[in-house]
């Protein structure tokens, strides 16, 4: 067992050499890139973390907690728990001793093994890692309506102002409308959307609107008298070919970023979740049906194929599209990367549920078909042996799905969404 002090010194030198490899990923990358990939792994280990808390809190022995797969960088041991980082930085595990009846378990450690864990305790820590993605789903929700914002469709701004041809004015501008003015209502009409506006606008040429802004943190009344759009032009061009006439105040509109109420933000968070589960699930059963592995197929045989847009939108993505996406949407704006986040950590979770082996969720059903197998306390061992040719069977899936959507997104990128 290592001591107080080594401990320290080796959690000292890891976090030293992790500084150095962000410092020199940051250099070579930008920020962007290297916070990506650092959310992602930070998903992971939090998965882990949820399986190795409950082990603790069930009594179970964990003997390892590491960051990626192969030769290990950098490990250390502390109260019998060896924790540290290896090379391939594709994941993460926790080992606990007795995941099977097969394994070879020192009888001193027997009654803290996964098998010798209550049915509760084992479905607790089998489930563990996809609760604590719900979790962290929630709180990335939850932050991002509460400290970032998103678009509403009801806030509206004036983001700028048309130049006529001929030298024609901008009623807008006539009117006293400012850059940054908020719409609070139109002829009356409360908080209204940008169609409503539009809606309101040209249904009076040569007539008049009543506009409220709101500017520097108060109302302001305004009377604007659209033009007929039938004798506007920009740049040559007519603004409407409308028979009859049509209202243009010339200015450009867009949907002002909102934050929530804390207490709004909390159903509102629950609801966002809730809905990109279902989303969640609806996809994973669209993702390995038959008709999706045909379409896979076709898209890797037929390059043009695969460089569609249409077919790029529906197509499943590897962890190499998932970190290109959240790269694009961390340099649009930070809202869009933590709901690709929410996303990730729904779709992993749901995924990992699934009731076959190597997956949690298989670990899960082979503990409730033993305990639904038990006869008055005599424990029923399940052969895991015998489910081989299933799981190689699913893990063959899997890598065919993994290989097909890694080829497509390194040969052929989905083309950034956010542009």
């Amino acid at each position: 067992m290592s001591t107080p002090r080594s401990s320290t010194r080796s959690v000292v030198t890891f976090l030293v050499g992790l500084a150095l490899v962000i410092a020199v990923a940051v250099g070579a990358f930008g920020w962007a890139l290297p916070l990506v990939i650092l959310s992602v792994l930070a998903i992971v280990m939090f998965h882990e973390f949820g399986h190795y808390l409950t082990a603790r809190l069930s009594g179970m022995q964990v003997t390892d907690f590491f960051v990626g797969f192969g030769p290990p960088l950098w490990s250390m041991t502390h109260r019998g728990t060896r924790y540290g980082v290896r090379a391939i930085w594709a994941g993460g595990y926790v080992k606990v001793p007795g995941m099977s009846w097969d394994d070879a378990v020192d009888p001193a450690l027997e009654p803290r093994t996964y098998r010798a864990a209550t049915y509760p305790r084992k479905v607790l820590f089998a489930s563990a890692g996809s609760l604590m993605h719900l979790i962290m789903a929630l709180l990335l929700a939850f932050s991002a309506l509460v400290f970032v914002g998103a678009a509403s469709p009801t806030s509206i701004g004036v983001a700028g102002f048309v130049t006529f041809d001929h030298g024609v004015a901008n009623a807008a501008r006539v009117a006293g409308l400012k850059a940054g003015d908020q719409i609070v209502s139109i002829n009356g009409h409360q908080h209204p959307t940008i169609s409503e506006i539009v809606a309101n606008v040209q249904a009076a040429p040569n007539g008049s609107v009543t506009l409220v802004v709101l500017r520097a943190g108060r109302d302001v009344t305004l009377v604007a008298h659209p033009l007929n759009g039938q004798s506007l032009r920009v740049g040559g061009q007519p603004v409407t070919s409308s028979k009859v006439p049509v209202g243009y105040l010339g200015i450009d509109l867009r949907e002002l970023t909102t934050t929530t109420p804390v207490l709004s933000a909390i159903p509102q968070s629950f609801s966002l979740v809730w809905h990109t589960l279902t989303e969640a699930v609806a996809s994973i059963g669209h993702v390995f049906s038959p008709s999706e592995f045909v379409t896979l197929y076709h898209q890797v045989t037929t390059p043009a194929l695969a460089a569609q847009p249409s077919q790029q939108a529906k197509r499943p993505v590897s962890i190499v599209g998932v970190v290109r996406v959240a790269d694009q949407a961390v340099q649009s704006n930070v809202g869009a990367f933590l709901q690709i986040l929410v996303v990730l950590n729904i779709f992993v979770g749901v995924l990992n549920m699934l009731p076959l082996l190597p997956l949690d969720g298989g670990h899960v059903a082979v503990a409730t078909y033993e305990r639904l197998r038990r006869r008055r306390g005599v424990p029923y061992r399940a052969d895991l042996r015998k489910m081989m040719p299933v799981v190689y069977a699913f893990v063959t899936v899997l890598l065919v799905l993994f290989a097909s959507t890694l080829y497509l997104d390194i040969a052929h990128p989905i083309a950034n969404p956010f542009r």
